[in-house]
């Protein structure tokens, strides 16, 4: 299923009373569950269609945070999936704190069902932070670097 279906129904999840959708596409199978919660989190999952369903895994509700807002421009996660902050195991990451990066640039990819996804700059400056473990899984929205 083509990335910018799956945003856009996030986004109609997230901002509508639906608490459940799910949409059947080829071989693919995608079911998008809002936590109750959080009226703005949204969970998704993807089965394949021969497998058999499995329970929902309980939403995970943030605590508040104590440290302050990061200041500079936070680059957030276009998708749900697994961050990885090089191209393969072993290799030099993307960007480093301090690094300096263009419009553009990749800085992190993201894997969502089962596909690469490089994640680009949207503003030019310094990284200085990262706030996403590598091999963390991140949500949509989630906060993973900050360009000072």
């Amino acid at each position: 299923m083509d990335l910018r279906k799956l945003k856009t129904l996030i986004d109609l999840v997230a901002e509508s009373d639906i608490a459940e959708l799910e949409v059947t596409e080829g071989e693919s199978k995608v079911k998008i569950v809002k936590s109750s919660a959080a009226s703005n989190q949204v969970m998704m999952m993807q089965q394949p269609m021969h497998a058999p369903p499995q329970a929902a895994p309980a939403p995970v509700v943030a605590a508040p945070a104590a440290a302050a807002e990061p200041t500079g421009h936070i680059v957030k996660s276009p998708m749900v999936g697994t961050f990885y902050r090089s191209s393969a195991p072993g290799s030099a990451p993307f960007v480093e704190i301090g690094s300096a990066v263009k419009l553009g640039d990749t800085i992190c990819i993201i894997e969502a069902m089962k596909l690469l996804n490089e994640i680009d700059a949207d503003a030019a400056g310094v990284i200085t932070q990262i706030l996403v473990e590598n091999g963390q899984p991140v949500e949509f929205g989630q906060p993973l670097f900050v360009i000072g």
